[in-house]
């Protein structure tokens, strides 16, 4: 049966049809659906780990013990989990192992762009690319197959445009079942015990597996020979096929499903039987090389951008600059009018607004994390100075401090990445005494990513009650006694305890507990506050919290004819953080509207 399928949810279903028993994952942008389809899915155990590392230690540890099992994370937490990818690639495993990443070229939600297919090369491991969402199926069912096949882990590479775009996809009916119960655990110390010993033996076992596989390539489907002009000949592969093949659909193409190791036999061939061989990929020149590599002459990122994501514009222009195509204007178009900056802002009630608006006011430096908090940074809070990668708030922070500059430090961590990579970091400060303040902002919900559960949640990724980790006790047994919880909510009370803890010579922390403002309990407590308008004096201070529901009015101060503050009442979410700064008490709390009968 025909479906319309997100790549994404293609790739679920793929490995639903393959027999996956057991697959884990991080939730990130743009692979974070893929658990989140497969979770409904049945004879399948799905779970979001702490971290991406942890994911694939369990899919390993699955895939050892005879069950076919995924790992699926996005492009920088595989940096995450390059050390179980290393290793895995060496033991090989009973049963079949994919590790889905999802890279992000453009960077829409990510703090860097990588291309995840040097990893594949780097650790030895086979590497499919989908470009559509039927190969995104397919290639699932054909990933497990090799990893069975060859005793290797498999990675399928996707990009963001194959992870959230929908095309026509086969669905699979039947599941390939494997048998109820598992095979006796398989005690092979040589195999799976990597220490130097073992591992020697086992490298150049990898290296066989990887020739023998290259053999392979050139026979496999997924890379294909579309015959066309013989003029120009493309080797391409993922979404910058379907781009390509829009532009210059008469050439022939080499559409490599296999991008690791490459078929070069029959790339070799494919170069013999056209003028002119041009490479289109995206980001790194990695088939581009792979051909010069091997003494084919091609073309490349002489033409196509070295950054960011192709386009069909971006792919004709660099076939103009190649003389592939003529120069010739296109069709006008429309233009259009130049539109007002709308930038990222925190949601109208979220709970992080009242500590970065509290931080701002202390002049402290801020070192940040990955998370919705990276708004902090945004004017006008302006409140967070530092932010890299997952969970190095605070080993930055405590670095900083090491240092020994004169200002005030913190470090600022969502509650899912403080459990994702903060924690080491944390005690590393109080094994080295360093008096940092650490603020864990517990918004009950890995937020940014979509609201995945969280082990501080209680739920897991199957709906199932869990343990609720104790941020506190947890804390306090890694040897922090000035441990404190707050409302991020009541400004007098944050800035009160933050005051406190940047006074203390020893590490503190604060945990800035309240719910993300969009969980669905919460948003059924919203209500809207109201503006006096009498008492505005149109200083705008209110408009300094960064809240969306804030706007000018059409009424005007008269003594310096500027427009008063106004709520939408459609955004307000009743925080109350923008009464509490107002100075002349004009914005009025809920106590206060039921007092005078609500709005």
């Amino acid at each position: 049966m025909k479906r319309l399928m997100q790549g994404n949810q293609a790739v679920a279903h793929g490995a639903w049809a393959a027999g996956v028993r057991v697959a884990a994952g991080y939730p990130g942008t743009p692979s974070t659906e893929i658990l989140e389809h497969l979770a409904g899915m049945p004879g399948v155990y799905t779970e979001w780990s702490p971290n991406e590392k942890i994911a694939l230690d369990v899919a390993i540890g699955a895939a050892y013990a005879g069950q076919r099992a995924m790992a699926v994370m996005k492009h920088v937490g595989l940096n995450v989990a390059a050390d179980s990818f290393f290793y895995a690639a060496l033991t090989g495993m009973q049963a079949g192992l994919v590790v889905v990443v999802a890279d992000d070229p453009g960077m829409y939600s990510s703090q860097g762009e990588q291309d995840s297919r040097r990893y594949a090369k780097f650790a030895r491991v086979p590497c499919l690319e989908p470009s559509d969402s039927q190969e995104c199926l397919d290639m699932m069912q054909l990933a497990f197959q090799l990893s069975e096949d060859y005793d290797v882990p498999v990675m399928v590479r996707l990009v963001t445009r194959i992870s959230h775009s929908h095309s026509v996809a086969v669905a699979v009916p039947d599941r390939l079942e494997q048998g109820s119960e598992p095979p006796p655990f398989p005690i092979n110390t040589s195999k799976y015990v990597m220490v130097p010993a073992n591992a020697r033996h086992r490298h150049p076992v990898l290296e066989a597996t990887v020739s023998r596989l290259e053999a392979a390539a050139n026979q496999l489907e997924v890379n294909q020979h579309i015959a066309g002009s013989c003029r120009v000949g493309i080797v391409t592969s993922g979404v910058a096929y379907q781009y390509v093949r829009e532009v210059l659909p008469d050439a022939s193409y080499f559409k490599v499903g296999m991008c690791y190791p490459l078929p070069m036999e029959a790339l070799r061939r494919f170069a013999a039987s056209v003028e002119r061989l041009v490479v289109v990929e995206e980001l790194d020149p990695v088939l581009e090389e792979a051909l010069q590599q091997a003494g084919i002459a091609c073309e490349g990122k002489s033409l196509f951008p070295l950054v960011g994501e192709l386009s069909p514009e971006l792919v004709r222009a660099g076939l103009v600059r190649a003389g592939l195509l003529p120069a010739k204007p296109q069709p006008a178009m429309q233009a259009i009018p130049d539109l007002p900056q709308r930038p990222p802002v925190l949601c109208p009630g979220c709970p992080h607004r009242g500590i970065f608006t509290i931080l701002h006011k202390l002049k402290v430096i801020v070192n940040g994390d990955i998370g919705c908090y990276t708004l902090g940074y945004t004017e006008p809070l302006a409140a967070l100075h530092t932010m890299g990668c997952m969970g190095a708030s605070i080993g930055v922070a405590h670095g900083v401090l090491k240092a020994g500059v004169a200002e005030q430090n913190v470090a600022v961590i969502g509650d899912s990445t403080f459990m994702h990579s903060g924690m080491p970091a944390l005690l590393n400060v109080v094994y080295n005494r360093t008096p940092l303040l650490t603020i864990i902002l517990d918004n009950r919900t890995t937020a940014m990513t979509g609201h995945q559960d969280n082990p501080g949640s209680g739920k897991t990724l199957q709906g199932l009650p869990a343990h609720e980790l104790d941020f506190k006790s947890l804390v306090r047994a890694m040897g922090i006694d000035e441990v404190y919880t707050i409302d991020p909510y009541k400004l007098e009370e944050t800035e009160s305890i933050l005051r406190h803890c940047l006074a203390l010579d020893e590490p503190s922390v604060v945990i800035a507990r309240h719910g993300c403002a969009l969980l669905p309990e919460n948003r059924r407590n919203y209500r809207p506050l109201k503006v006096d308008a009498e008492k505005c004096i149109a200083c705008g201070i209110c408009r300094r919290i960064s809240c969306p529901a804030l706007a000018l009015s059409s009424e005007l101060y008269p003594k310096t004819g500027r427009a008063k503050t106004r709520i939408d009442p459609l955004l307000c979410a009743g925080c109350e953080i923008c009464a509490q700064v107002c100075p002349t008490h004009a914005i009025l709390f809920r106590r206060q509207l039921d007092e005078q009968g609500g709005l």
